[in-house]
Parts: C-alpha cells; structure tokens; sequence
C-alpha cells in the first residue's frame, strides 16, 4: 500500500524491508526470553539467528530461482537483484543451518528447535504485513467488502479489489505462534514443538494459495508452494509422532534440567575459564 518511507537520493528505505526486520528483531527478543526462562543460554539464541538468517535468505533466494529457472538462465543477474524469494526454501535451510550450528556448539538442537519456531512464525506474521505494504503475493480479484485495491503498487494490479491475502496470512502466523506458545507453555516432548510448527504452517500455506493471484510457479496442478507444503506436512507429522515416542521432555521454565542443559550449552571457550 505505501511501501516507499524514504526515497531520497541514493537512500531507499521501504515498509518491507522495515517489517522484515521488526520481525526479526521480536522473533529474536521473544527467543532470547524463552531460552533463558528454561536456563537455555539465551546468548546462542542471537548466535543461532544470524546463522539461520544468513542461510534461510540464501535458501529462500536459492529455490526461487530454481522456480524461475527459465527467468535465471536468460538473465541470472537480474533475477538475483529481483525481490524474489521462496519462503519454504528459507525454513527449510534455516532448520539445516541451526542443525549445523547446534553441532559445532555442542548444543542440544532439539531444545533450541522448539525454541526458535514459534518466533519463526512471529517474524513471518511480520513479513506478511511487509508484503501487503508492497502489494506482493497478492489475492485474486473479489467483489466482496473486505476486497483491498492497490492504487500504487510494483506488483499486484492496481486499482482492482483483490483478496487481501497479505492481511489473512499474517493473521494466520500470529495465531499460530499464540498457540506454539500456549502449547510450549506446559512439558512436551522435545522436538514436538517444531515439528508443530512445520505441520501447522504447511496446512495453512496449502489452504492460502488458493487465495493467491500472482506469480509463483507450478507443479502440475499444485503450485510450488503447495507441491512442498504437502511433504513438510508428512515430514512433520512423522516427526510429531517420532518425538511424542522419546522420553525426555523439553525444559519447564526454571527447571533444574534446564540448568543442567545450560552448563552443557557453554561454548568450548566457557568451559575452559
């Protein structure tokens, strides 16, 4: 809707990139207070972003231009300064990237797992808001009163009501990050929290597309979002029930056995001083 903030010279500052990164930065704050009520280091958990970040980007820039791989190979540069980005792809190396971080710290990735995701799902709220600002992924066309017309977008048709699909979708995270949390709230099996995420999200990204009117690609009659969505769901599923099977449960706020993680999750340079 009004996505340039700043436009002077060379400073381009959008309402995008600025929801972006409140959504972040609050994930990231929500992360550090959930670890440390669990005596969790809450200090990995900015460690343990930035990488998710670094490589949930490059991930989600990596399988967009797998989608457009047409687009990419007429003009590759182009396509890798666009604004495109494949939201599954992110999840997908961000969660590898954690996984890898966790072993080289000598974390207990499990815990941490169920940590960041429901945050993960508050950031995407946030990004979803961005995308209404921009007018990108948007709805298909509607009569309806709670249709939104663009007057000055770079993406989505203006001057057309479409469903507001940006709006549904963002309040679709933040309802899902409010359960993950009442969920985490009580003992559960580590792992079960994440893995929640990854079904919860996955089954309300397959109902969405079906709202949505732009561009972003297909596989048979699914597009590419669903296609996926459909494999995280039984991955998730599977995992759900492979977690409820294991004995340990995540750490109850101020619990000793969360203390007991937190003197395992000091870095090799703590454990030496």
């Amino acid at each position: 809707m009004y996505n340039d903030l700043l436009d002077i010279g060379p400073i381009h500052i959008h309402s995008y990139g600025v929801l972006i990164a409140i959504g972040i930065l609050t994930a990231l704050f929500i992360g550090e207070a959930r670890a440390k009520k669990r005596n969790l280091n809450g200090d990995e958990i900015y460690n343990l972003t930035l990488c998710c970040a670094v490589f949930g980007f490059l991930g989600a820039k990596l399988l967009f231009c797998i989608v457009e791989w047409e687009s990419f190979l007429k003009d590759p540069l182009s396509l890798l300064k666009s604004n495109g980005f494949v939201v599954y792809g992110g999840i997908i190396a961000g969660v590898a990237a954690g996984y890898g971080w966790c072993r080289l710290r000598r974390l207990e990735f499990w815990h941490y797992f169920d940590i960041v995701l429901p945050s993960v799902a508050v950031a995407q709220g946030f990004g979803r808001l961005g995308c209404f600002m921009a007018g990108c992924c948007y709805g298909r066309e509607t009569d309806s009163v709670f249709g939104i017309a663009f007057r000055n977008s770079r993406f989505a048709p203006n001057n057309v009501k479409l469903i507001p699909v940006q709006l549904i979708s963002s309040l679709g995270m933040f309802l899902i990050a409010g359960f993950l949390f009442w969920y985490a709230s009580k003992p559960r099996r580590k792992g079960c929290v994440g893995f929640l995420y990854l079904i919860l999200y996955s089954v309300g990204r397959f109902g969405v597309e079906f709202l949505r009117n732009d561009h972003r690609g297909e596989i048979g009659i699914f597009s590419t979002a669903q296609f996926i969505s459909i494999f995280v769901v039984l991955a998730g599923v599977a995992g759900f029930f492979w977690a409820n099977r294991k004995e340990e449960t995540v750490p109850e706020a101020g619990s000793a056995a969360g203390e007991g993680q937190k003197t395992k999750d000091k870095s090799p340079t703590e454990e030496k001083e």
